[in-house]
């Protein structure tokens, strides 16, 4: 496999790490329909946990089998298949060596009580990555929660662990909390937040959710709007977070989020594209819908990633 010159450039970006983490990077740019082109398109099936089975699974039967998963990142050419610790045991021989993995170590479940604060449990270690031929960890925080603190110091260690075996490191940065109103998570100066708190804390790849034009800080409010910074389109909104992750020089994913339109879809991979994100990782809008529909769908994205959409 020859890294080719976008990708190097990327990775020159990563100063100081391991050369293992730099080529566990290269192997997830690297394959795929979209090798080399320094753009992902990551599959994330971690809502199982988060949601339950029905609300995950139902609107696609097939999509409760772990063997589901791998094969259609597998069909559709992607780079990554992101999942918990027992979605990727459940396939992990069959699949061995045909996918990129990250091992998802740490979750939540919506049967917590509202009053049990914004968390998630480490349920994974590096050592099963390790033993599954794992790309990369994968850890969720959330600042604006009271217990953002501690899940910082979770990854941080976590990171520092992964890193000292050549595995990289994706955080999901998902404000949500104590702080911050609803509107507020997805508010651009959150999200540009989020994903600077992400690239200081070591992620080597951020996913983020894509941001409204609302402004939910007060002092940042007024510096947005003193400086005149563009949040009028969504390509605007991506190009402040990938300027607020260290002027991209990390890579950064979008999420998908819940199931919606095709259009929407391909408006945000445009708009993902516009602003220089490095792509898409995108979960329930791939596999609750039909195997031939998802391919259908994971075709024109990689068109559209390509510039040929």
């Amino acid at each position: 496999m020859k890294a080719s010159r976008k990708v190097q450039q990327i990775l020159s970006n990563y100063e100081g790490e391991a050369p293992g983490v730099k080529g566990k990077l290269c192997q997830m740019l690297m394959h795929g329909r979209l090798k080399g082109t320094g753009k992902m398109i990551i599959l994330p099936v971690d809502q199982g946990f988060e949601h339950g089975p029905a609300r995950t699974y139902g609107p696609n039967a097939a999509a409760y089998d772990p063997h589901y998963h791998y094969q259609l990142a597998i069909d559709a050419g992607l780079n990554a298949y992101a999942a918990p610790l027992g979605m990727l045991e459940a396939g992990a021989d069959t699949y061995a060596g045909q996918m990129p993995t990250i091992l998802k170590m740490n979750s939540a479940n919506s049967l917590m009580s509202s009053t049990a604060g914004k968390d998630q449990a480490v349920t994974a270690s590096v050592d099963d990555a390790l033993r599954l031929g794992c790309s990369a960890i994968g850890f969720t925080i959330y600042p604006g929660s009271d217990r953002q603190l501690d899940m910082f110091e979770e990854i941080v260690e976590l990171r520092r662990e992964a890193a000292a075996v050549g595995i990289p490191t994706v955080i999901w940065s998902y404000p949500r909390g104590e702080a911050i109103s609803k509107e507020g998570e997805t508010a651009i100066d959150v999200a540009a937040y989020a994903a600077q708190i992400a690239a200081l804390i070591g992620a080597h790849i951020i996913k983020i959710k894509l941001s409204t034009d609302h402004l939910e800080v007060p002092e940042a409010k007024k510096v947005f709007e003193e400086q005149k910074i563009d949040i009028s389109t969504q390509a605007a909104r991506v190009k402040e977070c990938m300027r607020s992750s260290f002027n991209g020089r990390r890579i950064v994913v979008f999420s998908g989020g819940a199931k919606k339109g095709e259009d929407s879809i391909y408006d945000d991979a445009r708009a993902i594209r516009d602003g220089g994100g490095n792509g898409s990782i995108i979960g329930r809008n791939s596999f609750q819908r039909e195997h031939s529909e998802a391919l259908a769908m994971f075709d024109k994205l990689v068109a559209i990633y390509k510039g040929n959409e």
